[in-house]
């Protein structure tokens, strides 16, 4: 980062996890395409990665300020020589997911712990939010991931195969959830997508998709104000404004066909934190099941005695207090 000067805008790259039209992330969007982030005299450069563990990876080397990711992927991904990246906004309590089942199924499997033994498809492999997510509700359900045979697919694949019901269940995103849920070619058996619904599936209050600075550094807390406060903005826009409105003045990789916008839009409106804000209890919770899912590298540093010390909270906090003029 650079410092604000007379007249000058201050430089900050953030790598934000892709694909673009990821709709966790799409605060940062509009906060860039609304103007939010000049009208705080910030040159905010987003650089759209490929996967959440490439943003957190570019942070760690050094190649962004920020990241916009999954807690998972920060914490495994990108922390620097093993102290993990101070959070410094929350977007999201789940990946804004839902685990379907196939019309074949729908009457055999209510739970997810009825889905012990049963074929499950994954958009993608390992490591995806989709895999993350039902790893975590299967937790939660008292089974272990590899008690559920896994097939990878491709989205549109994926759709096909659940449809005929050549496997039991699928987890996906919008426009598929959606689409499927309303042709009746899915049926829900999960829903991620609110957090009320997110905290029953997986047990706690939850933090997923937040922005981190990078470990190590000594940012300037009036950027990180001026941040939080664009970002405060671009979260209020895209939960209350029309996807016709979001249209007009996002790029067309971001957004993608108008029908296929609005869904992913529904879908993850009410899966944003309050104001961004993530409590010490919310944090835990959230750190406690990632490694039960699988154990963070040995050489991350964990403060146990502390959680609020991974947790940047005085610049939202001053935003809070004192927010941009409208």
């Amino acid at each position: 980062m650079t410092g604000l000067g007379v007249g000058l805008l201050a430089a900050i790259t953030i790598a934000v996890a892709g694909p673009p039209t990821s709709p966790e992330y799409l605060p940062l969007q509009v906060a860039r395409a609304e103007g939010y982030f000049a009208q705080e005299n910030l040159d905010v450069v987003l650089k759209i990665e490929r996967t959440e563990g490439d943003a957190a990876r570019a942070l760690a080397r050094g190649q962004a300020d920020l990241a916009a990711t999954s807690l998972d992927a920060a914490y495994r991904q990108g922390h620097v020589a093993g102290v993990p990246p101070p959070l410094l906004f929350g977007l999201t309590a789940a990946a804004p997911v839902a685990i379907l089942v196939s019309p074949n199924h729908k009457d055999t499997i209510r739970a997810p712990a009825e889905l012990r033994g049963q074929p499950v498809g994954l958009p993608g492999g390992a490591g995806t939010p989709e895999h993350v997510m039902l790893n975590a509700v299967l937790l939660h359900a008292d089974v272990k991931i590899h008690q559920v045979p896994l097939r990878s697919f491709s989205s549109r694949a994926l759709e096909g195969v659940l449809g005929r019901g050549e496997v039991a269940a699928g987890v996906m995103g919008d426009p598929l959830i959606t689409r499927m849920a309303e042709d009746h070619t899915g049926f829900i058996l999960v829903d991620l997508r609110k957090r009320s619904d997110a905290a029953r599936w997986l047990g706690a209050e939850t933090v997923y998709a937040a922005l981190f600075v990078r470990a190590g550094t000594t940012p300037d807390e009036r950027e990180l104000t001026a941040l939080v406060r664009a970002l405060l903005r671009g979260v209020t826009r895209v939960t209350e404004a029309s996807p016709e409105a979001l249209m007009s003045v996002l790029p067309e990789p971001v957004t993608g066909p108008l029908v296929d916008f609005r869904a992913r839009l529904d879908g993850v409106r009410q899966s944003f934190l309050p104001r961004g804000q993530v409590s010490d209890e919310v944090l835990k919770a959230s750190i406690n099941q990632a490694r039960a899912r699988a154990a963070f590298p040995a050489v991350v540093k964990l403060p146990w005695f502390s959680w609020s010390s991974l947790l940047l909270s005085a610049p939202l906090q001053r935003a809070l207090e004192a927010p941009a003029a409208r």
